[in-house]
């Protein structure tokens, strides 16, 4: 099928499927783009062909594009964020502010035309305005043409050129992109280095650069044949260029990288899946790159079984960027590592392909849900490889997710902490944001199997992912999931763990004889969270019982998770309520230690009090 007919295919599909869609309608794209490029200057013209198709129920008299490169400008919004912010990135820090013109980005738009007719537009920092001659009804479609030039910032954040490898290239957000609208609104955010959200379409791009380059990118390469590697003869014209042509489906966003020195490796999956792996070969990459395809290709079989199938038949692992960067079918990742820290970045940026890529979330209003679910996933699938034997000198570990609780319930006690629900371009501090959407949105996952139990929880998490997948889900969504696959209400978890800050701290107040037959133990709650608790008894005889104690809001209980120990459901705890008496049917002499949560799931903020030991 010639990519015409196919995308005429996806168009047809795609806007029926997600127009019957009534509860959560879906808007689309379909983009047509070709780049020159300029190595010389840094410089390219584009043209961009769109075809934007509104699914929703209103009347759309405006659009939004994203002008990404237009932040790395003297002055720009994220030059300004960057210097006055508490805790800049160092990455970024006044390096924007000292930029020449040469050093400069730019987007620079030359033309735009709705339906053949030119309209008014306004470039604002990073945003296109533009207002439209007819308003763009419910269930019908625009198309936009657009002529654009744009300058390649040096490497500063994500994009730009020369990084601190001596990659030429890494072009993320490096074209002008319709901005999303959703059931909550047009999301035109300035980019002030955070993160990003798109509408779901399918790009057809053709690169045309110096036949020297070799081509990294989002989606299939359709015209290998002509291009080969795109090295140029010894002796060639270095002017001579190649056209490079990529088609990318049902993505929402679109990523390409080129250097002059990229050696291009690849590994063929069992099922069909191709890896591939774009890096300069050095004495600090060749060893480790070399390991990346074996150790990936095992990954891929945990992830598939655990988080759902990847729908794609590529992904490529490609040097360039500022440290790990996600986008459809790719990541960025700086490559000169140890090979446990390649591998780390690695499996982190590859499964953004899940929980962003995939699972399309709002990344700004819900970066938790980006980053935490991914951090939260990472570590299950290192600890994998470390108990497969593919990570040398690393043993696995009984909580891979430790270092997330530490991080979080560390900096909670700071009190600089703020809640997940903050935008994330709004936070007072990177802390905030970084340990927040990284370490608290990875504990909200792990507590969470813990309230639901473990088998009810990986079902539900395969369940979300299956259930929302080519979608936007947002918060409440993951949680109804959850309620449905365990029978619980739950949205006082989300209501507590993401729109405040408020923390968790249970304890052992007593444990005392109640009559010659029976011991009572008083549990005090000192945090204002509130939590079920897991109450483990261990008697003398070395046997354990361990008593559920749900909130009475949850309206039920997890099953039995561990099929070593007896399971006993208690009265439900009124989370009012700041003392619990549970009776247990064992005179005090039989009891030999009482714990809250051995299995440190829940983020507990004072251990001292959860562990009683008899004298």
């Amino acid at each position: 099928m010639n990519p015409k007919s196919y995308f005429t295919l996806l168009l047809v599909c795609g806007t029926f499927y997600l127009a019957a869609q009534s509860d959560r309608w879906q808007q689309r794209a379909v983009y047509k783009m070709e780049i020159d490029f300029d190595v010389k200057t840094h410089q390219f013209t584009g043209t961009q062909n769109l075809i934007y198709i509104n699914n929703s129920p209103d009347h759309l008299d405006r659009v939004f594009y994203h002008l990404y490169f237009n932040a790395f400008q003297p002055g720009s919004m994220m030059d300004n964020r960057s210097r006055f912010i508490t805790d800049p990135d160092g990455r970024v820090a006044n390096r924007i502010t000292t930029l020449k013109d040469k050093e400069m980005g730019y987007h620079k738009i030359l033309s735009l035309r709705q339906n053949g007719l030119p309209v008014k537009y306004e470039v604002v920092g990073t945003i296109l305005e533009v207002e439209l001659n007819e308003p763009i009804a419910p269930g019908s479609s625009a198309v936009f043409d657009m002529e654009f030039e744009s300058q390649t910032p040096i490497q500063i954040r994500r994009s730009g050129r020369d990084n601190s490898e001596g990659i030429d290239y890494s072009m993320a957000q490096s074209y002008p992109k319709m901005c999303e609208y959703d059931y909550q609104g047009w999301h035109a955010n300035p980019y002030v280095g955070r993160e990003f959200y798109g509408i779901w379409g399918d790009f057809d791009v053709k690169l045309t650069i110096d036949r020297n380059y070799t081509v990294a990118a989002s989606g299939y390469l359709q015209n290998a044949e002509e291009i080969g590697h795109g090295y140029a003869e010894e002796g060639s014209d270095q002017s001579d260029k190649l056209t490079w042509h990529f088609v990318a489906p049902n993505v929402h966003d679109f990523l390409w990288a080129a250097d002059r020195d990229y050696t291009h490796d690849q590994l063929v999956r069992a099922d069909g899946t191709v890896l591939q792996f774009f890096y300069q070969k050095n004495d600090r990459t060749e060893e480790n790159w070399a390991m990346l395809p074996k150790i990936m290709d095992r990954a891929f079989d945990f992830i598939n079984e655990h988080y759902g199938q990847y729908p794609y038949r590529k992904y490529a692992f490609i040097q360039g960027g500022d440290g790990g960067m996600e986008y459809p079918m790719a990541t960025l990742i700086t490559g000169e590592r140890s090979l446990g820290s390649l591998v780390g970045v690695s499996v982190h940026e590859l499964m953004h392909s899940w929980y962003q890529m995939i699972l399309g979330s709002n990344e700004s209003l819900y970066a938790w849900m980006d980053e935490g679910f991914t951090s939260y996933a990472s570590n299950e699938v290192m600890n994998f490889l470390r108990k497969e034997g593919l990570l040398p000198g690393q043993n696995p570990t009984a909580n891979p997710h430790r270092g997330s609780y530490q991080g979080y319930m560390g900096f909670s006690r700071y009190g600089l902490e703020e809640p997940l629900s903050t935008h994330a371009d709004h936070f007072t501090t990177n802390s905030a944001y970084g340990v927040g959407s990284y370490s608290k949105g990875a504990v909200f996952l792990h507590q969470l199997e813990y309230i639901v139990g473990e088998s009810t929880f990986d079902k539900g998490l395969l369940n979300y992912f299956n259930t929302w997948k080519f979608k936007h889900p947002n918060d409440n969504d993951v949680i109804r999931v959850f309620e449905k696959e365990s029978g619980l209400e739950l949205d006082w978890y989300r209501e507590y763990f993401v729109n405040t800050t408020h923390t968790i701290d249970y304890g052992i107040e007593e444990v005392a004889a109640e009559g010659d037959q029976k011991t009572k133990v008083s549990l005090i709650k000192k945090g204002v969270m509130p939590m079920p608790v897991d109450l483990v008894v261990t008697y003398q005889d070395g046997s354990k019982e361990v008593f559920n104690i749900a909130l009475r809001i949850m309206r039920g209980n997890k099953k039995k998770e561990d099929d070593s120990a007896k399971f006993t459901l208690a009265e439900d705890w009124p989370w009012t309520n700041p003392r619990y008496d549970l009776i247990i049917d064992h005179p005090l002499s039989d009891i030999k230690e009482i714990q809250i949560d051995p299995t440190m799931r829940m983020a507990d903020l004072d251990r001292e009090n959860n562990l009683y030991i008899s004298k």
